[in-house]
């Protein structure tokens, strides 16, 4: 690990992705042996003491990789100033503190990735690797087709235009009608703003799917280790 850029050092220690540490070297939050790092600015991990926000990064700890069912009214953060529920709370017995991979806001619930390696938090996170994301959306009112179509036209949302979106019929009963959503990026509470465009409101919305990586039977407040595959698909995006 000798001479290592510092940023890509704080990613393998699993604090954060490689991004976020470049964007807390910038606010000059990030020492090296006491002085303020630069990005770019390489260390030897086995000499030189890094700090972020003062909290000294160890070597890398072993990686870990999980699934969480995250059910609804709890926040997508390890901590909440105005003392909501947090995802934390579910993952109690897990030794190991991991970090989420994207968000679901407070109302929505379903699939979350969670990992301590910074570099797979990367690729899950950047737009370039274009990962589809696949959610359930039931709405409370029958659905006909004509408005299904209108949801996958071009959309622009708070000025910004929408990446083509699948929508797919699941099935109607007792008035309400669930979609399966396809999208290839997810924008701050766009499956609910879309709907609202449209005339329809949202009584629920579940994340079953994260590109290869399914929900399964996993239920809502559990959690699971990935699988070898799962964590070579991650790995190798």
């Amino acid at each position: 690990m000798k001479d290592t850029r510092i940023q890509k050092f704080i990613a393998d220690c699993g604090i954060m992705s490689r991004r976020a540490a470049e964007k807390e070297i910038e606010q000059g939050r990030v020492t090296v042996n006491g002085e303020k790092a630069t990005i770019g600015q390489k260390i030897d991990p086995r000499r030189d003491k890094v700090k972020v926000a003062g909290k000294t990064c160890r070597g890398s700890e072993r990686k870990v990789y999980v699934m969480l069912n995250k059910p609804r009214g709890y926040v997508t953060t390890m901590s909440d100033e105005k003392g909501r529920k947090c995802i934390p709370e579910l993952m109690e017995e897990l030794s190991v503190r991991v970090y989420p991979c994207g968000r679901l806001d407070m109302d929505s619930e379903g699939l979350l990735l969670l990992t301590n390696d910074g570099e797979v938090a990367e690729k899950l996170m950047h737009p370039k690797n274009h990962l589809e994301k696949i959610y359930h959306v039931k709405v409370r009112t029958e659905v006909p087709q004509e408005v299904i179509n209108r949801l996958m036209e071009p959309m622009e949302i708070d000025g910004y235009k929408l990446k083509p979106v699948t929508v797919a019929l699941i099935s109607k009963k007792d008035g309400a009608t669930s979609l399966r959503f396809t999208l290839s990026e997810g924008r701050n509470r766009q499956i609910r703003k879309m709907c609202e465009k449209v005339g329809l409101d949202v009584v629920r919305l579940r994340r079953v799917a994260v590109g290869e990586l399914n929900i399964g039977t996993l239920r809502p407040g559990q959690w699971r280790f990935l699988n070898y595959s799962e964590t070579e698909y991650l790995k190798n995006l």
